[in-house]
């Protein structure tokens, strides 16, 4: 068979609708906003509802991909009530948008938000890569309205064998000529140093795509993914400076030597229920830097899920929406019930 008239097919096809399950914007502030999922007419199952906090420089829709590759709607139709935070689209005059103001002030609004929906007056809180670093220190400090919290394939420790740890501690990198030159960092920026941990992985991926090229599922999904990879934002000039320093040189979290608006941030002081997941092959964020959390958190209800995959394909596959989500859910699902504070 002739892959070309396919392959031009594929090219003209429209790009897939991402982002698309029903959500009302409860909280608009700066350029971010909170989502609020719309209950399936079944309704809401559970007491305690779900927030999700996604990176800060990739688009929150990862967790909403496409119609059957969401996560966003599969917790929804298991009667989950789910907020999510959407970081919007820094611009020049965010540049000195700081650490504080987003870990404290943002996280802390939409969690106050999330919790006023549940008679316990908490919320479960899932962090996504630097989404769950931010949620950490956020929990650490402000614990009251924390019913729980999921770390996923979330750095903890920076201090670790990853390039990007190598990376951040070579002197030849100024962090402060990078934030004067630019404001806010560039996605390219990023992007081109996440794509030089693996060089050949996009050549993979095409390669994995052509194999399948007669699966319009498949193809679909490829598309959905690769756009979000490339539909990324700047980072916050201050914010980005401070995180650089403090946690990729300083390793300030776990040497506990961090602050939150001024406050320390002790993990020990972490006492709700914590789950970290981490992957095999996460090039991003090595399973024992997502995996410190469970040895540093005082928490008894604690657990470290080490799985197969990487840190993308891992959480929107077929195998995550029938391996790992149940089984996020079912975590959330058991703690429902705990006592109100």
């Amino acid at each position: 068979m002739n892959p070309t008239p396919i392959l031009a097919a594929m090219l003209l096809k429209p790009p897939p609708a991402v982002g698309v399950t029903p959500a009302f914007v409860v909280h608009e502030e700066n350029k971010w906003r909170l989502l609020r999922y719309k209950p399936r007419p079944a309704g809401v199952r559970f007491e305690t509802p779900v927030l999700l906090v996604p990176s800060l420089i990739n688009r929150h829709y990862v967790l909403d991909l496409m119609p059957g590759k969401s996560f966003a709607e599969y917790l929804v139709a298991e009667g989950h009530d789910v907020y999510c935070i959407d970081w919007g689209t820094p611009t020049d005059e965010d540049r000195l948008l700081g650490f504080d103001a987003i870990c404290d002030g943002y996280i802390g609004r939409a969690l106050r938000i999330a919790a006023r929906s549940s008679k316990r007056g908490k919320a479960h809180l899932l962090g996504y890569c630097l989404g769950g670093t931010l949620a950490t220190i956020h929990a650490a400090v402000r614990r009251e309205r924390v019913a729980s919290l999921l770390a996923l394939a979330a750095p903890i420790r920076f201090h670790d064998d990853g390039l990007l740890s190598k990376w951040t501690n070579t002197k030849a990198f100024d962090i402060r000529a990078v934030v004067d030159a630019f404001g806010n960092v560039p996605w390219q920026l990023m992007q081109s140093s996440f794509q030089l941990l693996r060089p050949t992985l996009q050549l993979s991926k095409n390669v994995s795509l052509l194999d399948k090229i007669w699966d319009d599922e498949y193809v679909n999904g490829f598309l959905a993914l690769d756009m979000w990879g490339n539909d990324n934002v700047a980072f916050p000039g201050a914010c980005y400076e401070r995180y650089v320093d403090e946690l990729y040189r300083k390793d300030a979290l776990v040497r506990g030597e961090l602050t939150l608006s001024g406050e320390p941030v002790d993990l020990a002081k972490i006492t709700c229920p914590v789950l970290a997941v981490t992957f095999q092959h996460d090039n991003i964020v090595p399973q024992a830097s997502a995996a410190e959390l469970v040895e540093r958190v005082g928490a008894t209800d604690k657990t470290c899920w080490a799985l197969p995959g990487g840190h993308v394909g891992a959480v929107v596959s077929k195998s995550a929406a029938k391996n790992l989500w149940p089984k996020m859910s079912a975590f959330w699902a058991q703690r429902d019930a705990d006592a109100a504070p």
